[in-house]
């Protein structure tokens, strides 16, 4: 759960719309050996909530012949390539009495910043709201990242996982959806289909296990590394250059092969110093691949002192520019003639110089988040 980079009130619309009558409160279990369930096996059982708030148990799927259970998450890009075959899954069986049921196995505290760099979202209860509405999910999506008991009693290994119960709620497949993962590519619930369409026939699954492939389980126990990673990035330089008009026309020209998140802020402005830490945590999710988060302080030059104490408490250690001419307006123009001047400002350049995204005052993180993850040189998916 990134709790410096909550995403503004878009957030906030999709908690009130959805009554939430449910308070998520992950907490770091012990960490312990992780069996897959044998076929054959009674399925556990599990009392979890779904993204309306209510709590899901196997008897709430009762009436249904079979259930597809599938283990999945938010941020892994093999989990979203699955998602639309997932849709036209159920659309297809749920009249042949098949209920499929998704459930994030994922701890929000397991998850690195750089795990999300796939996304636009990330593994909370809250984020699970917003990428279910995104993709139109016509299936319950329950939230497992508080204890993890359902994910560790039937030991899902990856994302996405499937487990398929018969009638007598034993399991009888366990395993991947398809082989082809990524979209675009012939995959259609092949492994899938053949195993629930034997049982619906009465007949044996002729494969009941098949290898799942996609991003590791993200235990709670596994927040330790990101602990490393933060003092990591917590000993990183933080410096700060002076900027011309000269050096600003170079900067906005992207003459790199990275996508390019540039705010112009400064220490006198409010939104601009309360939005700064969630900003610089995209360059911590992002980073990894073609994308740079860069800082320009239009305080005064004899403020440069101030400006650098604070990007230092800020562990900014990104390209940290502080303006060096006398006539600010003279920057709006060459930023963009369309800003009127009110800060913060940001925008973002692909290379070549084309802006994608450009907002005045405080941006909406998740409109942030979802330009740089759909463009082309960041991407959902391998």
């Amino acid at each position: 759960m990134f709790s410096s980079c909550n995403h503004s009130n878009k957030k906030e619309k999709e908690k009130e719309s959805s009554n939430i009558a449910f308070t998520p409160n992950p907490k770091e279990i012990e960490k312990r050996e992780v069996k897959t369930l044998s076929i054959g096996s009674d399925a556990p059982d599990f009392n979890l909530p779904n993204i309306d708030g209510k709590f899901y148990n196997l008897k709430s799927f009762k009436d249904s012949e079979i259930i597809v259970l599938i283990f999945t998450c938010n941020h892994c890009p093999t989990a979203q390539a699955y998602e639309d075959r997932m849709v036209e899954f159920t659309k297809e069986y749920k009249e042949k009495g098949v209920a499929v049921v998704a459930i994030n196995s994922a701890s929000p505290i397991g998850l690195m910043y750089g795990e999300s760099a796939w996304t636009d979202v990330d593994d909370s209860y809250e984020d699970m709201i917003i990428r279910a509405k995104d993709k139109g999910f016509n299936f319950p999506y329950l939230y497992d990242g508080d204890k993890q008991e359902m994910s560790l009693n039937y030991g899902a290994m990856s994302t996405p996982h499937v487990f398929i119960l018969d009638k007598e709620r034993k399991l009888r497949y366990q395993g991947r959806i398809d082989k082809k993962e990524k979209p675009g590519t012939g995959g259609n619930s092949e492994d899938l289909k053949l195993a629930v369409d034997e049982l619906l026939a009465g007949k044996e699954v002729s494969n009941p296990e098949t290898k799942a492939f996609g991003c590791s389980t993200k235990w709670s126990w596994k927040g330790a590394n990101r602990e490393k990673v933060d003092a990591k990035w917590k000993k990183r330089d933080v410096t700060l250059e002076e900027i011309d008009n000269q050096a600003v026309k170079e900067l906005l020209a992207n003459n790199t092969e990275k996508l390019q998140l540039i705010n112009l802020w400064a220490t006198w402005c409010a939104p601009c110093v309360t939005e700064y830490p969630d900003l610089l945590t995209l360059q911590r999710i992002y980073g990894n691949k073609a994308f740079e988060f860069i800082s320009i302080s239009t305080d005064k030059i004899e403020k440069k002192e101030s400006v650098l104490k604070f990007l230092q408490k800020e562990h900014s250690g990104v390209k940290n520019y502080i303006y060096s001419e006398d006539d600010v307006y003279e920057l709006i123009e060459l930023v963009d003639p369309k800003w009127s001047g009110a800060l913060p400002y940001t925008l973002l350049v692909e290379p070549g110089g084309k802006k994608v995204y450009s907002y005045q005052g405080l941006v909406d993180m998740l409109e942030v988040r979802k330009a740089i993850v759909n463009h082309e040189l960041i991407g959902r998916y391998f």
